[in-house]
């Protein structure tokens, strides 16, 4: 789950605990609503610690010295 599904789900739940005044025969909006700010938040919690593990291991600290050709280098004339 990434970032943008956790905050929709957010969205969702505020709207069905906040907004919804109607209701509907054997369903409970407002349990639902929070059952997915819930899950929206805690989505949104684990993208944010793994954030820096997507891009892998060190992905941010190794860095290239250079450029190495990997080609010998051209002889005499060129």
């Amino acid at each position: 789950m990434g970032i943008g599904v956790s905050l929709l789900l957010v969205a969702a739940g505020a709207i069905l605990v906040w907004g919804v005044t109607g209701s509907v025969g054997g369903v409970n909006e407002d349990a639902i609503g929070w059952i997915l700010m819930v899950v929206g938040v805690v989505g949104l919690v684990l993208s944010m610690i793994f954030w820096s593990t997507w891009a892998g291991p060190g992905y941010w600290s190794r860095r290239r010295d250079g450029y190495a050709d990997e080609a010998p280098p051209p002889g005499p004339g060129y």
